[in-house]
């Protein structure tokens, strides 16, 4: 059954007769309202004698000027155009495609500009490379505005002019001419960028050039190399398959640079009965893990004689392994189910080792993987990042004369970062191409401020065959040059990057138009790639033998990892993206350590929530070697496995940071020698950290049918009504199905004529990214409201990803155990046995949930004054200047999907986020209303943008086709997990979802007639 099954949001709910639970399922407000403040000193108006009519004046009174504070909002004074430009309309936006290649994130994008300002960025459907789904790469154009952007090129921590910063640069690099000059790079993937840097090293014999990788894939590349002699990491079409093995990657996130979720996707929706099995072995709960149809909880160590165990029994025997029974079992049952699938299933792991990754591409060889494509392997990852150890060795004998670092930030991410520093204090030219006076930046000589890439031009090439370009969409704000530009300027060169990418473009590839080829912003041509002159063989004996060698070392076993919002931490000044719950933990605002149940509870470590729901923990310190980082908070994770803990990367920054987002620990020092495996020692130590964890707020606890799943089996044996069934009422003693217009207390809208909107979520798709989060928050100028009010319940969302945890078991299961009961110590067990569900084998279900635009919608009925109201083509309007902030509707919703303005939030010292400072608000939406403080907001189905569609169409007398219609949210989702568009179509995608069998609406019981709808889960449990 889909809607019987038990679900918890946090461990929190498994606790008997739970206080704080039963709260949060009974009341809407978790702190108390301050009424005495609002209505004066409570003691002295009890002790009066008030008639009727002086109250209802005095109340009258009171709700007039709330309704006045209301509608008081900021005034924005409009300075029209001098000499209007030829290209830009004032109001209409225009739209650019380019390219974001910033050394850990590649995708093809567009850009909506307004005004010249960029102030969204959306997928390029049209193009073949990476798409844009991904959270970061949303939040991206908010970077474009950062006030801690370096405005000048400086020397000596002063500002220049680019005259002087060159003539001295040149100066010092030619005095350093007998010495070496190493270039320490980002993955560029740039075609103009590379063949720049080869005319550089012959105009400086002395330069050497090292690209890093913050976080390493220098293992998988050297497996590539080894076996088919080209430095690229292997690419995969997860569309193509009916198997999915992976141990430890965690191919939905940023393994091998991510951008996989679109091909999986596809894969994992039942067509015809038939849809993809996925089985994951890992230590942490990861984003594909929890996407799993079966998980395996396990310790990288044993992850290593999984790989060794597969090879074993696929590809042909090298060493011996030894697992539990149980663990054995779930091997064998992934190698079966490989083996059954051949050619239709594909082996990945994310172990930084090169003789598993070298086994990984023999596995998938030997089953003739059609999602291996071998044709078109990408090039976004070229790190060597063990060759800055002769970097530094050879800065510490004295033989670096300069040093050019461009793209990355090793001071700070580096695992050896001391070593770095006083190395770099060694070398008489240190240069600094950044956007920011970061960590490393602020212990060079020179600083060259580089741009944003929205103010670029560019060229990438992300796999063999898919190329894109970069194009600026806003003249440069501050006095920037790319770091391309002072190459050239470097080598004699006069003309600008520009020039220089458009030529070699037209030189390379003759026949393509370079109009189009921008217009588009991507193409696809097949190219050679040079064979590396490096070559070695991998031996696969003793490589197992060392994979399957046993860990004696004592304490836990470590996986670093990066969370979906601030990755490498590069993007750690973006107040989205700190403000982002984390898809597992639902926590923002910090990293931490991820242990299971049964470590904490050993280390008299526990998780609790306050009062109003907030979360609490305990502190770790960890320690690998002479290496220490103290007081990492600790999250006590489902489904982590036992003798393994998690910290995430990218946190802990200082430099050019501002002081509200100097948040978590640096966990860089712990990569030792690159690799995201470790065995570390942990030590419990005192404190309470608060955390920002959104997991219980705006909560439907206690409610059924939240969240509707089944099997692919029963899927496809049983009718709907089994796994899928209408809720019904009683109607004169007779069931009758709650869709029914017979058992409404509403007059229908007629929704017949114009357009009536629909928004579809496909649970299946959905990977719980949150890419539509961070879109949601561009398109709709959502204010970012910090940790304490987060804690508070204060989230401004207004789409959440709720993530819901489950046992094996169903209530019909335990239906069954009632039914057995026999006599009262049979009960009491029994009993105490249903309130137990399980932590170690625990599945995950994600379920974005936005407003959704009841056509019966309760929150409309108790508006006192109209704010709330219904529109014709289906959505729910707010009117913000009528809202006197009763939260009567956020009360009477039971979706709690509406958010109030607590403060005002935009000009405000106290939320000193981009909407404090001139320059982040160039970022907001001029389309949208900025509101105010006394407010209740709440997703819009971004009537802005299908009212412009509707005006467009009607301007240029045309019927709006299928497709032209989409929200944010939608527009984001690379996944196809999101669907929207007029059901009044009938040929519409959007309508022909409705009539799916796997369509229900949430809550469906309640008869509110949503306009959002979502398709049942179905997981693949069948094994072979």
């Amino acid at each position: 059954m889909s809607s019987e099954k038990k679900y918890w949001k946090s461990a929190e709910q498994l606790e008997d007769n739970s206080p704080l639970v039963e709260s949060l399922e009974q009341n809407e407000f978790t702190d108390h309202i301050p009424s005495d403040e609002f209505l004066g000193d409570e003691e002295n108006i009890e002790g009066t004698q008030t008639s009727r009519r002086d109250f209802l004046k005095y109340v009258g009174f009171s709700t007039a000027a709330a309704s006045l504070a209301a509608c008081e909002g900021p005034v924005v004074k409009s300075i029209p155009y001098v000499v209007q430009p030829e290209r830009i309309i004032p109001g209409v936006a225009d739209f650019y495609a380019t390219t974001i290649a910033d050394g850990f994130d590649f995708a093809s994008v567009l850009v909506k500009t307004r005004e010249g300002r960029p102030i969204k960025i959306d997928n390029n459907t049209v193009s073949n490379g990476l798409s844009a789904g991904r959270a970061r790469v949303h939040a991206s154009v908010l970077d474009l505005y950062d006030i801690q952007r370096i405005q000048n090129p400086q020397i000596e921590n002063r500002d220049v002019t680019w005259t002087e910063f060159f003539s001295s640069l040149e100066a010092d690099l030619k005095s350093n001419a007998e010495k070496k000059t190493y270039l320490l790079t980002q993955t560029f993937a740039s075609p103009s960028t590379d063949k720049l840097i080869k005319e550089f090293q012959e105009q400086y014999p002395n330069v050497v050039h090292i690209v890093y990788d913050t976080v390493s894939d220098e293992a998988a590349l050297d497996a590539f190399q080894a076996k088919y002699g080209y430095r690229a990491l292997p690419n995969y079409d997860f569309s193509k398959s009916e198997m999915i093995v992976s141990v430890g990657a965690d191919f939905l996130g940023d393994w091998q640079g991510g951008g996989f979720s679109p091909g999986y996707s596809k894969s994992r929706v039942p067509k015809d009965g038939i849809m993809s099995r996925h089985i994951q072995f890992e230590a942490n709960m990861s984003l594909t893990g929890a996407n799993a149809d079966k998980r395996v909880p396990v310790k990288p160590s044993l992850q290593k004689k999984i790989v060794v165990e597969v090879y074993n029994q696929i590809v042909g025997r090298v060493a011996s392994t030894n697992f539990s029974d149980a663990l054995q079992n779930h091997v064998d049952n992934a190698i079966t189910q490989l083996k059954s699938k051949s050619s239709k299933s594909i082996f990945v792991t994310g172990l930084e080792s090169l003789e598993a990754q070298a086994m990984a591409l023999e596995i998938n060889e030997s089953l003739s993987s059609e999602v291996l494509n071998l044709e078109n392997p990408r090039l976004i990852r070229q790190g060597q990042n063990s060759k800055i150890k002769t970097l530094i060795s050879e800065a510490n004998a004295g033989n670096v004369g300069a040093l050019m670092i461009a793209g990355v930030n090793p001071v700070y991410s580096l695992p050896n970062a001391d070593e770095f520093v006083a190395a770099l204090g060694k070398i008489n030219t240190t240069v600094g191409f950044s956007m920011k006076k970061d960590e490393t930046a602020s212990r060079c000589k020179y600083i060259a401020a580089t741009p944003h890439f929205l103010e670029s031009w560019g060229d990438v090439r992300f796999t063999k065959k898919d190329f894109s370009l970069i194009q600026p969409t806003i003249q440069p704000l501050f006095n920037t040059k790319q770091f391309e530009d002072c190459l050239l300027k470097l080598t004699g060169n006069s003309s600008k990057y520009y020039e220089y990418v458009k030529t070699n473009f037209k030189s390379t590839f003759d026949g393509l138009s370079w109009n189009k080829s921008l217009h588009d912003g991507s193409f696809s041509i097949d190219m050679e790639l040079p064979k590396t002159k490096e070559t070695f063989t991998v031996d696969f004996s003793s490589g197992a033998r060392k994979l399957v060698s046993k860990n004696n070392a004592e304490g836990f076993e470590l996986t670093l990892y990066t969370k979906t919002s601030l990755g490498d931490g590069r993007q750690a000044n973006n107040p989205w993206l700190q403000e982002m719950p984390d898809p597992i933990t639902r926590t923002s605002w910090d990293n931490y350590v991820t242990m299971s149940k049964v470590d904490a509870e050993a280390l008299g470590l526990t998780n609790t929530n306050v009062a109003n729901g907030a979360l609490n923990g305990n502190y770790l310190t960890v320690s690998l070697g002479d290496k220490k980082i103290s007081k990492l908070p600790v999250i006590i994770q489902p489904g982590q496995a036992p003798g393994s803990i998690g910290i995430a990367l990218g946190y802990g920054k200082t430099e050019s940071i501002q002081e509200e987002m100097q948040v978590g620990v640096n966990a860089f020092p712990l990569y030792n020698d690159f690799d995201v495996n470790q065995n570390v020692t942990v030590e419990a130590v005192d404190g309470i950290h608060e955390f920002a964890c959104v997991q219980l707020h705006h909560t439907m606890m206690g409610r059924r049918d939240i969240v509707k799943e089944t099997t692919l089996e029963i899927f496809n044996t049983k009718d709907r009504e089994h796994w899928n069934a209408v809720p019904k009422v009683s109607l004169n003693h007779k069931e009758v199905e709650v869709t029914s217009p017979d058992v409404d207390l509403w007059d229908e809208f007629d929704r017949s004529v114009g357009h009536h909107f629909n928004l579809s979520i496909d649970l299946n798709s959905c990977t719980g990214c949150g890419a539509c989060v961070i879109a949601c928050h561009s398109e709709n100028n959502v204010p970012v409201v910090g940790k304490s009010e987060i804690r508070k319940s204060r989230d401004m969302h207004w789409l959440r990803i709720d993530r819901y945890y489950s046992s094996e078991e169903t209530i019909l299961e335990d239906y069954d155990k009632k039914n057995d009961i026999s006599g009262l110590t049979s009960a009491i067990n029994t009993y105490g046995e249903l309130e137990v569900a399980s932590e170690e084998d625990v599945q995950v279900i994600f379920q974005p949930v936005m407003c959704q635009h009841c056509n019966h919608a309760p929150c409309e009925t108790v508006c006192p004054v109209a704010a709330s109201a219904h529109g014709r083509q289906g959505q729910n309007h707010m009117t913000y200047n009528r809202c006197v902030g009763t939260r009567y509707c956020a009360n009477n919703c039971p979706y709690k999907v509406r958010r109030f303005n607590w403060f005002l939030y935009n000009q405000n010292d106290e939320f000193d986020y981009h909407m404090n400072n001139d320059l982040g608000r160039m970022v907001l939406n001029p389309d949208v209303t900025v509101r105010s403080r006394g407010v209740m907001e709440k997703c819009s189905m971004c009537i802005q943008k299908t009212q412009k569609t509707i005006l467009d169409a009607k301007r240029e007398g045309r019927v709006i086709e299928d497709g032209e219609f989409h929200t944010a949210c939608s527009a984001a989702c690379d996944s196809g997990a999101m669907s929207f568009g007029d059901i009044n179509d009938k040929e519409s995608v959007v309508y022909k979802k409705t009539q799916d069998d796997r369509m229900y609406h949430l809550l469906e019981y309640l008869g509110t007639k949503p306009n959002v709808m979502y398709h049942t889960k179905v997981r693949n449990t069948t094994e072979a």
